[in-house]
């Protein structure tokens, strides 16, 4: 009885406090609902594609901007090199970054990923995990967005 009595007052002391999970310690889900969405963008065959003027297209573009639609964001594109935008990831000028990732990515290190979405195969006939890319430590945000994938049928 004194264990449960304990366990009862620890978790209304918890609510109490105002704890949540998952949280986000930079905010990312709050500031970018109802407002900009960072993105950026690698060129990657049918998952990313970049054109000179245009915003970037493909299947990852298309999601970003279903994902952004239920979250009232808007999209804004910043294309450049994996490394380039991962290191902009890391350093919070970016939310999100997408160009065809397979989920072993070796920029692990640098950003968080979300579950794969779908599947493809490689030019050697392995299958691939794709993954899209997000700040590390962004929980709230990137819940939001797997749970967004989880229920989109995407085809590799």
């Amino acid at each position: 009885m004194a264990v449960m009595l304990a366990v009862f007052t620890l978790a209304g002391g918890m609510v109490g406090c105002g704890v949540s999970m998952p949280a986000d310690p930079n905010g990312t889900l709050e500031r970018v609902s109802g407002g900009t969405l960072r993105v950026g963008a690698t060129a990657n065959g049918k998952w990313v594609s970049l054109g000179q003027g245009q915003e970037p297209r493909g299947i990852e573009p298309s999601l970003v901007r279903s994902f952004a639609a239920t979250i009232g964001a808007t999209p804004e594109w910043v294309t450049g090199s994996e490394q380039e935008l991962t290191k902009a990831l890391k350093e919070g000028e970016l939310d999100l970054v997408v160009g065809g990732f397979a989920a072993e990515t070796p920029w692990i290190t640098h950003a968080g990923t979300t579950r794969p979405y779908t599947e493809s195969k490689d030019a050697f006939g392995k299958t691939v995990e794709h993954v899209l890319l997000v700040r590390l430590g962004e929980n709230a945000f990137l819940l939001a967005l797997d749970r967004f994938l989880l229920e989109q049928d995407v085809q590799g």
